[in-house]
């Protein structure tokens, strides 16, 4: 059986972004607020999930081409009891951020000063508490998995606390059916698989350590599936969301993504899976990615202008689809090719009534901390030559806001290096952006998201909990939560993609009053904790105008 926690099953009352509430801690969040804003159950059909996440689905269809349907479900969390019996061998769990480390819920943590649990770790705890009641006395292990497991690494105490058995790290696609029987036939060799884990310092050089509760790819052995063993979703996806890529290749010092192999999936292998989602009744497909601009990229990360329209006229020509979005792009390449936004606009039909979303990581407003964690992060465009990175988000997000693109950034704080002044050219760029217009008149539309960079030696350390920021940090968190509160209280009422329209109206009240409370909030601890808020708030909107020279 497999199965995920709410946190990653549910729609969020399809507005955009509004996963990430799950990273909020319980504390701040009303839990009757939570609630409501993350959704109802997905549907069931005969007690399996309707809908599932991607992850889930990617494992199904590898184990459908072993065993039969009724050896493999994928459990929709309140159902769980039906599937479990003395039969059961493995309950695989995937999980996204387990105990509260992310990047957002660190954030979160920090910024707040405290210790409660975020929902992320409370839905986890709520459902592996759920399957070891189901499980007591039977012989089903259990085996949590997912780009999440590398918090259980940091903290292996929590495995015996919640009851695991054994944790996977790693892609599984190609080798979760030797997996499961590795785990349920004793004694069994392989050598496909290390008793430890991966972990990685600061400069990401590879170790392994031996753990016996932990499972990933022998050291010595292929470490990723080939683009050939990936299968095909056969059942429908949360949200719609299918792959089009996995990897990224941008090499940012700060994301462990970038030590994955690039594999392109070609147009029809995204139509056939787009297809299963349509056959659900989706209209939407939400292409994931780590770096979708990189799709069959050049040199020095040209994008494939030809491959790029190519994939989105395939994916929009697909029988049932109306409209379309990839999950992470960066915003260099909309600022060096207007031309091709341009294109890929016309192919996916944006337009006022139908935004195009796209998660970018702006990460600071810093020439120097680009150049120092990010370098190839600005091709095929260079600081300098250019103009600042702050001209080229500027004008990366003009060209993105010109087409109906709306962009949700993230900056972090706490980066390697870090001073006082980096953070305040973060701030200047927010503010000068979140008072920007396009030359038809329209204001700047994007969201930004504060993130706490958190080493992971001061997690292992545990000394991540006495973390305060600083002046010049808190000056990011207002400066992002102004300009926050400032565009859901301008949108809330056309956020939400709910069918029903009163709905759609009580969920937009609730982001609209949520987002200003939430700034209200914000601004009171920053004046408590002596962050000039005015001085934050109009930081950087004196000086010249942002411009960028675009490359040809």
């Amino acid at each position: 059986m497999l199965v995920s926690d709410t946190t990653l099953s549910r729609n969020y009352r399809s507005v955009p972004l509004l996963d990430f509430l799950a990273s909020a801690p319980t504390s701040s969040v009303p839990n009757s607020v939570y609630s409501f804003l993350k959704g109802p159950p997905p549907g069931t059909v005969d007690g399996r999930a309707a809908l599932a996440p991607y992850s889930l689905r990617k494992l199904e269809a590898a184990l459908l081409q072993k065993y039969t349907r009724d050896e493999v479900v994928v459990a929709q969390e309140d159902h769980i009891e039906q599937f479990v019996d003395e039969d059961t061998e493995i309950i695989g769990v995937t999980t996204m951020d387990p105990l509260g480390l992310g990047p957002l819920t660190m954030s979160y943590a920090v910024f707040f000063e405290t210790a409660a649990p975020a929902y992320v770790q409370k839905e986890f705890e709520t459902l592996l508490a759920r399957v070891n009641r189901v499980r007591a006395g039977k012989k089903a292990k259990l085996l949590v998995g997912g780009p999440g497991v590398w918090e259980l690494t940091v903290r292996p105490e929590e495995l015996d606390k919640n009851g695991i058995d054994f944790a996977f790290q790693g892609e599984a696609d190609d080798i979760v059916v030797d997996l499961f029987r590795y785990l349920t036939e004793e004694g069994s060799e392989n050598t496909e698989f290390f008793k430890g884990y991966q972990t990685f310092d600061d400069s990401f050089h590879k170790t392994w350590s031996d753990n016996d509760r932990f499972i990933t790819r022998y050291q010595f052995s292929k470490q990723f599936p080939r683009l050939e063993d990936i299968p095909e979703i056969t059942a429908p996806s949360v949200k719609g969301m299918v792959e089009v890529m996995r990897g990224c290749g941008i090499g940012c010092d700060f994301c462990e993504v970038t030590l994955r192999p690039l594999r392109y999936y070609p147009p029809e292998k995204v139509r056939r899976e787009i297809a299963v989602n349509v056959g659900a009744g989706m209209g939407n497909a939400w292409l994931h990615s780590d770096e979708f601009f990189a799709y069959q990229h050049g040199r020095n990360f040209v994008p494939n202008e030809e491959a790029l329209v190519e994939l989105m006229q395939a994916v929009m020509t697909t029988k049932g689809i109306g409209h379309t979005n990839p999950t992470h792009g960066r915003i260099s390449i909309p600022a060096a090719y207007p031309d091709l936004m341009s294109k890929l606009s016309a192919s996916i039909r944006s337009g006022p009534e139908n935004w195009i979303g796209i998660q970018v990581g702006v990460e600071t407003g810093s020439d120097r901390l680009a150049h120092m964690h990010m370098p190839n992060k600005t091709l095929p465009l260079k600081v300098g030559p250019d103009g600042t990175w702050a001209e080229i988000v500027w004008r990366g997000t003009t060209v993105l806001n010109q087409y109906y693109w709306r962009p949700a950034f993230t900056v972090q704080v706490g980066q390697a290096d870090e001073t006082p002044d980096d953070n305040w050219e973060t701030v200047a760029l927010i503010n000068r952006m979140s008072n920007s217009y396009l030359a038809d008149g329209r204001p700047f539309e994007f969201t930004i998201t504060p993130m706490q960079n958190v080493p992971l030696g001061l997690l292992k350390s545990r000394n991540f909990s006495s973390l305060r920021l600083n002046e010049s940090q808190l000056a990011v968190y207002y400066a992002s939560y102004k300009h926050l509160a400032k565009i859901a209280t301008r949108n809330a009422m056309n956020t939400s993609h709910e069918a029903n329209p009163l709905t759609k109206y009580v969920t937009g009240a609730v982001i609209g009053i949520g987002a200003w409370s939430m700034f209200q909030v914000v601004r009171g601890i920053c004046k408590r904790r002596g962050l000039d808020v005015e001085r934050a708030g109009t930081y950087g909107l004196h000086e010249t105008k942002l411009e960028a020279p675009v490359a040809q």
